[in-house]
């Protein structure tokens, strides 16, 4: 299938214990660029998340937006920290020693001193952290896969129609070439006739001249390289993949020879076909960006 780099997926995973929101969103890009916004107990799992995002994505510029929610209420453990509260009482002692003052030190108080008693946070179980991350990224990225091959497909079939009208332009050149050929054959020969009178014309002479003329303006060498060009465009497409920079080389190589073809052009007629194909073609690899 081809893919568009524009995509979006969003996926919620919860239970009793935790929830997951998980969201992805994509524009094109030459590489794989991957923007993580997530909370900072979930940054450990950076490294897994970017090798999980890579089974479903090549390129594009993906921001990915994470929200967890802990609804256990034993997350967090009361730590007494015995040596600490000893450090307070002692110097409290000394204190009350030194400036001969009475000491009323109670243990009310002196639980109230800075870090005596601290709320913790308990260890994650991190697989099962993980699971349930994994869970959401993996339908959030399911899901964007989806809307990519979708967008993708509408790319496939505009990229097919405007590779049939270039064909059209193709088929037009190669068939009008050869009669300008041919008239430019007999508009030499008339004025040659207006010049000479009843004089005996050399034909050797005129077909030397058209020789030169067709070298210059021949197009057929370039029309059956474009027409490959676009044929192996076409097949391309159907093969499916991440084909997005093959196809950007494809459609390089199709405007170099249109160009050709412009430039060789003697005939306002292929001239102006000439510049369609070109048009057509620049807008061809404006699509191509958003391929994957």
């Amino acid at each position: 299938m081809i893919k568009s780099m524009t995509g979006f997926g969003r996926c919620e995973i919860a239970d009793e214990k935790r929830k997951f929101t998980v969201e992805l969103k994509s524009v094109n890009h030459r590489y794989l660029d991957v923007n993580m916004k997530m909370p900072k107990k979930l940054n450990f799992f950076e490294s897994a998340i970017r090798s999980l995002l890579k089974k479903y994505i090549e390129r594009g510029k993906v921001d990915l937006y994470i929200s967890y929610e802990d609804y256990t209420e034993d997350n967090y453990a009361l730590k007494y920290n015995e040596g600490l509260a000893g450090e307070y009482l002692k110097y409290l002692n000394a204190m009350a020693e030194t400036f001969h003052l009475e000491n009323d030190v109670r243990v009310s108080t002196l639980s109230r001193y800075p870090d005596v008693f601290v709320m913790e946070e308990q260890e994650m179980d991190e697989e099962e952290l993980w699971n349930g991350l994994q869970k959401a990224i993996c339908g959030a990225c399911e899901q964007f896969v989806e809307t990519r091959i979708r967008e993708g497909e509408n790319l496939k079939k505009d990229l097919c129609e405007k590779l049939d009208d270039l064909l059209t332009g193709v088929d037009f050149i190669e068939e009008r070439s050869p009669q300008i050929m041919q008239e430019y054959r007999s508009h030499l020969t008339e004025k040659i006739q207006e010049l000479l009178g009843d004089t005996q014309i050399d034909e050797g002479r005129i077909a030397t001249e058209v020789t030169i003329y067709a070298d210059k303006v021949c197009v057929d060498e370039e029309t059956v390289r474009l027409r490959s060009h676009i044929t192996s465009m076409k097949e391309t497409l159907s093969e499916g993949g991440p084909v997005g920079r093959k196809l950007d080389f494809i459609a390089q190589e199709m405007n170099r020879e249109a160009n050709t073809i412009l430039s060789k052009a003697n005939n306002i007629e292929i001239s102006d076909v000439g510049i369609n194909l070109k048009t057509g073609i620049e807008k061809i690899r404006e699509q191509i960006q958003n391929i994957e």
